[in-house]
């Protein structure tokens, strides 16, 4: 299906293994190659109840990527290093930008190379509340790298139903193995399970944004956001400064 060649997006799949990962390695829940002079980042939205409900809890480190390990087209200009953070809890109320029952999130873009030779390996140990399934298993990470194909319904109509042909000839047993890969990945298209495509407008030029990474729910990591759904992350494509769009699927 030529027609669908526009609409490819470079994708990497990540197939994690528990490990013990270091600071200089990509991950999930291993440790951050973190600046020794930078403050750790707290949630800003205080605890409601409990005995903690003062502080603002630490958050904890879900994933780190290094540029070599994951090349592609989500790398802004001089950044080689993704670090993603999360606040081990539910919030019904979170900030703008953030998803609703879900962990606030952070993201660091940073160069590896002007970080502190002497980084801090181990984060602050979130208070005794947080929640099981949102502190992820350390694991290391194999990568596969694959073109992504987004959902029927967001292609020119005389184009839907030649898609969705073709999902059914190439796997008879009705798994859509063409399109919105499913997993932990950077890049590609997002799954849309349970309601109509609905990709957010970056909230500071209006733009479309364009998924960045996507935190899934799975037994090795020991990570279910949701009904054992995703959590994604949509960026601006032309400036990673603007605000993120966290959306929980």
């Amino acid at each position: 299906m030529p027609e669908l060649a526009p609409y490819g997006r470079e994708a990497a799949r990540f197939h994690p293994e528990r490990g013990m990962p270091g600071v200089g390695d990509s991950s999930i829940g291993g440790p951050l190659l973190w600046p020794a002079d930078e403050p750790w980042p707290r949630c800003p939205v205080r605890q409601d109840d409990g005995p903690h409900q003062s502080e603002l809890m630490a958050m904890v480190p879900l994933a780190q990527i290094y540029a070599r390990d994951v090349p592609g087209p989500w790398w802004p200009d001089g950044a080689d290093l993704l670090q993603v953070l999360w606040c081990p809890v539910e919030h019904w109320d979170p900030p703008v930008g953030q998803a609703d029952m879900s962990p606030v999130v952070e993201l660091r873009w940073r160069r590896a190379a002007e970080l502190s030779a002497a980084p801090v390996a181990d984060p602050p140990e979130p208070p005794e509340h947080y929640e099981d399934e949102y502190l992820p298993k350390p694991c290391v990470l194999s990568v596969e790298h694959l073109t992504d194909f987004p959902y029927s319904e967001e292609l020119p109509s005389e184009l839907q139903p030649v898609l969705e042909q073709l999902v059914k000839d190439t796997d008879p047993g009705g798994k859509d193995v063409i399109t919105r890969v499913a997993g932990w990945k950077l890049g590609g298209w997002p799954t849309w399970h349970l309601n109509q495509p609905r990709t957010p407008e970056c909230e500071a030029c209006g733009k479309r944004t364009t998924l960045l990474f996507t935190i899934a729910s799975d037994e090795v990591t020991d990570i279910v956001v949701g009904r054992w759904g995703e959590l994604r992350i949509f960026t601006c494509p032309t400036n990673h400064t603007h605000p993120f769009i966290a959306d929980l699927h």
